[in-house]
């Protein structure tokens, strides 16, 4: 009991002593890892019910919005080693979001055309 104690009253000066910015940068940087570590669960599920190794469509948006706001938290923090992770991180799931996009227009593009006579 005494350790919840101890732990209560440091928690407490630390919120006391702690400046606003930081709290809301600790609170995005906890929602980055949060949104990033959510495109694993949700590839799980998908691997699971389809009982194979998928990557659904979704896992490239929760990679995108956790790694930019990651990115975000890591210039913030002027962490040049997560910097240039979650930057190169950020081109890949781009570049994976443009490819399912592209894939979608092309085929609406040919659901659209009428087939030869």
């Amino acid at each position: 009991m005494e350790f919840i104690a101890t732990f209560g009253s440091k928690l407490a000066t630390w919120w006391a002593n702690t400046p606003s910015t930081e709290i809301v940068w600790l609170i995005v940087g906890l929602t980055a890892q949060l949104m990033f570590s959510m495109r694993f669960i949700i590839q799980w599920i998908a691997s699971e019910r389809a009982r194979r190794s998928i990557v659904p469509e979704t896992f490239w948006y929760f990679s995108f919005l956790g790694g930019a706001m990651l990115f975000a938290y890591a210039i913030y923090r002027v962490d040049p080693v997560f910097i240039i992770g979650q930057g190169t991180g950020l081109l890949i799931y781009a570049r994976n979001i443009h490819l399912i996009w592209s894939n979608k227009h092309e085929k609406s593009d040919h659901a659209a055309k009428p087939g030869p006579s």
